[in-house]
């Protein structure tokens, strides 16, 4: 069951089930909450979890004017101040991802930890593997059929608002998100990205990603595409809990990490040597 909570930007549908620290779901482009499946039962059973579905997806009404990032990550941050009520966990899922990459800097307090699946830092036509693909999608396109059934299923705005939600998306992904490494050094919480090893993202960008946020750290999930949380949900469920419940990255021969001026070095730690020599 869900409900909808009057936001300044959006009045924003969510649903939420489960106990424990706040965990916050951020779906995918053209996605609505249905695409997170068994994930988020498995999830509930450790968090509380929310799933807020954005403007112009799901339940939610579409806005008058382009999308943004900017814009959905004001409303994510809206949405934990007034609905969750304190700082919370987020996963963000491909354009979720870059939602929560983007309230992780404008409002580090508000975020305990992060986990950004098949997110990407720059517009796609720089970090698509196949950046003509965006020609193709036009509404009546086929490989957006399934989306397009999600959608008029649910939208407040009615069926035949399909291709103006269609176009705005796909305008946003020419020119948006427009990060750069430098911002990217700047999130401060723990981060985990994630990644299929086919994935629409090229591998080489979401290494970039990883390197530019500190003490990330990088999962490239085998045998799996952009729909990751889809194809591999047992896999990703395990990242992101071992991910939420880890105090500390504990490696016995740290390279990157070891060069963090942040943190302790003790024996056996993440910067520290193993206490005992191979």
């Amino acid at each position: 069951m869900g409900d909808y909570a009057d936001l300044p930007g959006v009045r924003t549908w969510y649903e939420s089930e489960g106990a424990g620290d706040p965990l916050v779901l951020l779906h995918g482009g053209f996605c609505t909450n249905d695409t997170w499946g068994a994930l988020r039962t498995d999830l509930a059973a450790a968090h509380r979890v929310f799933l807020p579905e954005r403007r112009a997806h799901g339940h939610t009404p579409d806005v008058e004017g382009p999308l943004s990032y900017r814009a959905m990550a004001d409303d994510t941050v809206d949405f934990v101040e007034t609905v969750v009520g304190e700082p919370a966990h987020l996963v963000g899922w491909s354009d979720g991802g870059v939602v929560a990459l983007l309230v992780a800097l404008a409002r580090p307090g508000l975020v305990r930890k992060a986990v950004v699946i098949g997110a990407n830092f720059r517009p796609a036509t720089e970090c698509f593997a196949e950046p003509a693909m965006l020609d193709a999608m036009t509404p009546d396109a086929e490989d957006l059929a399934f989306f397009r059934e999600l959608y008029e299923a649910v939208t407040p705005d009615g069926p035949d608002h399909w291709p103006v939600v269609a176009a705005k998306v796909v305008d946003m992904w020419r020119t948006q998100p427009t990060l750069s490494t430098e911002e990217l050094a700047r999130v401060a919480a723990p981060t985990l990205v994630v990644v299929g090893d086919d994935d629409l993202v090229t591998l080489e960008h979401t290494t970039a990603l990883y390197r530019a946020i500190p003490g990330s750290q990088l999962a490239v999930v085998p045998g799996a595409s952009h729909v990751v949380p889809l194809e591999k949900p047992d896999a990703v469920k395990r990242l992101v809990l071992d991910h939420l419940a880890q105090d500390a990255v504990e490696t016995m021969m740290p390279v990157r990490r070891a060069a963090d001026p942040a943190r302790t070095a003790r024996p056996g730690s993440v910067t520290g040597r193993p206490d005992r020599a191979a």
